[in-house]
């Protein structure tokens, strides 16, 4: 798959917001559905336009297939809701991102990328474990403010 990536305009929170629920949609019917699934285009856009976080979009022959969100803290670049469309998965679209993630991450003089993920969810853990990514803190956070979520926080250092 010949993919290109690059990062999205505040105009293109539609397709980052598009792309992401079509991601998310299978953790629906988890006990705790994801909250990503409550974001809306709006959010994102302002977000997208005040600079408090910036978002990859990611395409197949000028069709979106993934998208990440992130933000530069310092020497930190942390990311979060990476989102492939189902029928790209299992194409390196995943890793591709983080690739360009890193590399970006480099060129701002990050040295630590790192991310949250649902301890319930191993496939997204391996993921990143095979990407490099380790484990270095495991937390419980609250969704919607009253149910406990255990997660793992992953990090990658970068190499000067």
């Amino acid at each position: 798959m010949n993919v290109s990536i690059r990062l999205a305009r505040e105009e293109e929170a539609f397709i980052v917001h598009q792309v992401m629920i079509a991601a998310f949609e299978e953790y629906r019917q988890m006990d705790v559905p994801s909250s990503a699934l409550n974001e809306t285009v709006d959010s994102i856009r302002q977000k997208l336009r005040s600079g408090t976080e910036q978002a990859l979009l990611c395409f197949n022959s000028n069709q979106p297939i993934g998208t990440v969100r992130f933000t530069i803290n310092g020497a930190s670049l942390y990311f979060f809701r990476l989102s492939v469309c189902p029928k790209a998965r299992g194409k390196g679209v995943a890793k591709a991102m983080l690739h360009w993630l890193e590399d970006y991450a480099k060129e701002c003089k990050v040295q630590e990328i790192g991310c949250r993920v649902r301890a319930s969810i191993p496939k997204n853990i391996y993921l990143y474990e095979s990407a490099g990514y380790h484990i270095c803190e495991e937390k419980i956070v609250m969704s919607n403010d009253v149910i406990p979520v255990k997660t793992v926080v992953m990090k990658k250092y970068l190499a000067k």
